[in-house]
């Protein structure tokens, strides 16, 4: 990689900016006011505002291997709790991604250090859905179907917080649960039933 080329990048795109409103820079000093915190994979192809076809200051974004919305890690707690205590997002999407790295690895029996912790939290996924993925005799679809269910799961997570919690209660919050297909490019809705998972876990995960 050469960084003299990214310099030389940034400087074309500071450019074209200015050229279609000089007050481009101006106006995004000023501040965010995203509608939606997307939090994805950390993987290099899955691009959040690329794929989304969104600018500067619509998405706030949070990237970790594997999409992961863990409790005890205080980053993505963190983004989570100012992106709607503060920001006043009105959208949490959960975007995952076929052909993950990270799911594709808590699928191999090896030890990979520092990763075994982070990973199972993807393994406790399978192991909740072990009967189903199990069923599903060809590789590749039995890993795609783990990518989908580990974003399922991560929605769960995300609306197990207090915060989303509130602010669904206070604002109509929605929580929502996608796939990128990197073979085609396209996004894919998994529909996650917001409302419907809200209710059956509050007996267990109320926090009012």
């Amino acid at each position: 990689m050469e960084f003299e080329k990214i310099f030389k990048n940034n400087e074309k795109w500071v450019a074209d900016k200015l050229a279609l409103d000089s007050n481009y820079f101006t106006e995004l000093a000023k501040g965010q006011a995203p509608e939606i915190l997307y939090i994805g994979c950390a993987d290099s192809r899955v691009t959040a505002e690329d794929l989304m076809g969104l600018q500067p200051g619509e998405l706030f974004v949070h990237r970790n291997v594997a999409n992961m919305v863990v409790s005890v890690d205080l980053n993505v707690m963190s983004v989570i709790n100012y992106a709607i205590n503060h920001l006043k997002v009105k959208h949490v999407v959960v975007c995952g991604h076929y052909e993950c790295g990270g799911v594709k690895a808590s699928l191999q029996p090896v030890d990979l250090g520092i990763l075994n912790p982070w990973l199972r939290n993807i393994r406790d996924v399978y192991r909740m859905y072990q009967q189903e993925l199990d069923a599903i005799t060809d590789e590749k679809l039995r890993f795609d179907r783990l990518v989908e269910l580990n974003v399922q799961e991560q929605c769960i997570n995300v609306i197990k917080t207090a915060a989303v919690q509130k602010a669904y209660k206070e604002r109509g919050l929605t929580v929502q649960g996608w796939v990128f297909d990197v073979r085609t490019g396209k996004l894919i809705d998994l529909k996650i039933n917001f409302k419907e998972i809200l209710a059956n876990i509050m007996k267990i995960y109320n926090l009012e």
